[in-house]
């Protein structure tokens, strides 16, 4: 039976959790920079630098940020950060590489570049967060500021070619949560091809069904939450999401069928 190596970045990948509670202490100008270069050091496609990060230090914005996530502790984190696909600077500099950004030579607005965007956004963002949890940090990721994408843009003044994508809540803890279980590495990770037969991708999945219902039970007693093949049954035909996301995509100046 193979056994985990340990050395201080594997543990703080292990060990990561999300911190929903904060304590209140600011901080400080090096840690900021720290975590902020961190996140510029991640993963860039074709090296586009295509993603911003907006710290967000206006009370009223966090507030608003809350009231859209529904989740207090927004207001109340030390460090806050939206993460946002941008191409819009890229664009700025390809007109000022005499590119028109209005005739079909652009493409910096294409289905392609929004999902590599996406993904070079979500790189840096989980840059920060391991680095700040290495030291001590704890951070939560935010989709919920996604809930009203119109009010996003709005708040923080996204011009086109840009989109949010997630909030960074980083602050010193003032809980301590246990560690969510983790899927089988059997159930995602596999062998020079992908199972043919999904007998072989499910084994094992009412072990974990059982042990995220556990986990769930025991962190709010008051609130049973399903297990995690029905939550990914609910998903399966959540629609509203779909369609909202790719109608605000749209209006940011992305075509996504391009």
């Amino acid at each position: 039976m193979p056994e985990i190596r340990h050395n201080e970045t594997i543990d703080t990948l292990l060990h990561r959790r999300s911190i929903r509670a904060f304590a209140d202490e600011r901080i400080d100008e090096d840690t900021i920079f720290s975590l902020e270069t961190a996140a510029q050091h991640a993963a860039s496609s074709q090296f586009l630098n295509d993603w911003s990060a907006i710290r967000i230090e206006d009370p009223a914005i966090k507030q608003a940020l809350a009231q859209i996530g529904k989740q207090p502790y927004i207001a109340q984190a030390p460090l806050l950060y939206v993460f946002v696909l941008d191409e819009h600077r890229n664009a700025a500099i390809a007109q000022q590489q005499d590119i028109d950004v209005n005739s079909d030579e652009f493409t910096l607005n294409s289905s392609y570049r929004f999902s590599q965007a996406q993904n070079d956004g979500a790189f840096a963002l989980h840059a920060m967060e391991t680095a700040a949890n290495s030291l001590g940090l704890g951070c939560v990721i935010l989709g919920s500021i996604l809930n009203d994408i119109d009010r996003v843009i709005n708040l923080l003044g996204l011009p086109q070619y840009t989109y949010p994508l997630l909030g960074l809540a980083i602050g010193k803890p003032a809980q301590n949560p246990a560690e969510k279980p983790r899927m089988p590495r059997s159930m995602q990770f596999f062998v020079n091809q992908y199972p043919q037969h999904d007998g072989v991708i499910l084994e094992g999945l009412q072990e974990f069904d059982d042990r995220v219902h556990k986990y769930y039970d025991l962190r709010n007693t008051a609130r049973p939450v399903d297990a995690f093949s029905a939550q990914i049954a609910k998903a399966s035909t959540d629609k509203e999401v779909l369609v909202r996301n790719f109608g605000h995509a749209q209006r940011q100046g992305f075509e996504l069928d391009k």
